[in-house]
């Protein structure tokens, strides 16, 4: 059975944080791995996707997904694109075609503002969100009408802070763009830290002015049964990993 995670918070538009449960895919891919960009078979991402756009009652090519760079570029999409465009979010006011980002820790954002009809997602890694990939999104939707008062985001399951170790040239990059960004950061172990990107990207929605902003709740690192993670793949030593799917429509 597919295993979708929703938030009361977007009640009001259909929505999904797929696990990776009630997939095609086997191995170190199990199961329902949504990453063209892994070694897993090009066929089963696709028969996963296929399974991941049924439970959001469009059509697999009314699925809109971007080549995803770790950038701050946003598009407004009212369909999807014929070839991967590079980009980390999307906005769009389309009924019937979902937007959907992919991630293995980083933290999947979906956005809606129901009273004017516009949705969004975003795929926001700690260089995204850094950058401003979230904000990049609300101006997007503001783009087709909504009112950024009125919109609400969603953070997804994501890298928690105690599993997100980080040296010092990580912490020294956020204090340099704003010296209050310290308070994302933990002491770890000997020079290390770690790092809250949960947290932080709960301040970057606020500070957008968006309506209301929350986590889902879920480390994709802790839960190996339920979620993909890079980093935990890296720590098992293993060749590649999954990717999660989080999508939303009108």
């Amino acid at each position: 059975m597919i295993e979708v995670l929703t938030s009361e918070a977007l009640a009001a538009v259909r929505h999904g944080f797929f696990t990776r449960k009630g997939g095609a895919s086997s191995g170190i891919f199990s199961s329902l791995n949504c990453g063209f960009g892994s070694t897993d078979q090009t066929e089963m991402v696709a028969i996963n996707r296929k399974r991941v756009a049924q439970a959001l009652g469009v059509d697999p090519d009314r699925l809109a997904t971007v080549h995803q760079t770790h950038s701050a570029r946003a598009l407004t999409l009212d369909a999807p694109t014929e070839r991967p465009v590079e980009a980390d979010a999307m906005a769009s006011a389309t009924p019937g075609l979902a937007l959907a980002v992919l991630t293995a820790d980083c933290q999947p954002v979906l956005f809606a503002d129901t009273q004017n009809g516009v949705i969004g997602a975003a795929h926001a890694g700690w260089k995204g969100a850094l950058d401003g990939v979230l904000e990049a999104t609300v101006d997007a939707m503001e783009g087709l009408g909504a009112v950024r008062e009125a919109i609400t985001a969603v953070i997804g399951p994501s890298i928690s802070q105690r599993a997100y170790e980080v040296g010092p040239e990580f912490l020294e990059r956020f204090a340099d763009e704003d010296g209050a960004n310290t308070r994302f950061f933990a002491n770890g172990e000997g020079d290390r830290y770690l790092f809250d990107l949960i947290g932080f990207g709960l301040h970057r929605l606020r500070s957008a002015g968006v309506g209301e902003a929350q986590w889902i709740g879920h480390c994709t690192f802790s839960e190996p049964d339920r979620f993909y993670s890079y980093r935990r793949s890296v720590h098992r030593r293993e060749a590649d990993y999954g990717r999660l799917i989080s999508a939303i429509r009108l």
